[in-house]
């Protein structure tokens, strides 16, 4: 669980890195998993940059009986993220972002709230919780964050690239007042991010890929008023066991 600073954190900064979140082996299974058929060969895109470089995306709301199934439940992620948000959640979606050594792109300074307002969300009572599954540094492109920017409320987004973007000129007038974080994290790293807490990253100019799983949740109380852009309904998340990844793993073996 996370400790009482790092809930401090997160409460002024937006955002909390914790590292060791999972273990080596556990990392180790779910890169072995992104190279297989299934969840990372449905609904992936190609995500271009403002430069025209692209990243790819693979993207579900469902929460299948499956490996990615048992990350998303996994308590490691869904207690903090209650402890976080204070109050149940469900499952917003989930998403494996991947930058390909010297050919990945960057993401455009966004909040995630900045479009899932769009999808009928009334309050930023949302979280993004990104499991690095590469060592992320500065050089293949980790996350960067504006610190303390979820306290400026939502700002209008539109295209950068093939991007959802904000106002370049409102987040460079922002950045002159608040600071820029890099996120370099080692593998089993856990980013937890408020919903409008601005964030992007550069392009992959190293050798190595970014990979990373990236869990959304909602809090109940926040379920959209339209049905039609809700992402399936506001079920409270049935919480996994702790060791759920490894038993996966030796199924898979067996």
């Amino acid at each position: 669980m996370l400790s009482y600073d790092q809930v401090q954190a997160y409460e002024r900064d937006g955002y909390v890195l914790a590292k060791d979140v999972f273990t080596p082996a556990e990392v180790e299974v779910l890169l072995a998993a992104t190279e297989r058929e299934g969840r990372m060969t449905e609904n992936v895109w190609d995500i271009p940059d403002a430069a025209g470089r692209s990243s790819k995306l693979a993207f579900w709301t469902d929460v299948r009986a499956d490996l990615f199934g048992a990350v998303t439940t996994h308590p490691r992620l869904v207690n903090n993220a209650r402890m976080l948000l204070r109050e149940d959640l469900y499952h917003w979606h989930s998403k494996l972002s991947v930058k390909q050594p010297k050919t990945g792109g960057a993401w455009e300074w966004h909040q995630d709230y900045g479009y899932w307002y769009g999808d009928a969300c009334l309050y930023p009572r949302m979280i993004s919780c990104m499991i690095a599954l590469d060592p992320c540094t500065r050089a293949n492109g980790c996350l960067k964050v504006i610190a303390g920017s979820h306290l400026l409320g939502r700002i209008d987004h539109g295209k950068v690239g093939g991007q959802n973007g904000a106002d370049p000129a409102r987040v460079e007038a922002i950045m002159a007042r608040l600071p820029v974080h890099l996120c370099e994290a080692p593998p089993g790293s856990v980013l937890f991010f408020h919903c409008n807490t601005f964030h992007s990253s550069e392009a992959n100019t190293s050798e190595i890929p970014r990979r990373a799983y990236i869990c959304c949740y909602n809090a109940l109380s926040n379920e959209p008023y339209s049905q039609e852009k809700a992402h399936g309904k506001a079920v409270p998340i049935q919480v996994g066991a702790d060791d759920s990844i490894t038993r996966f793993a030796q199924a898979a073996v067996a």
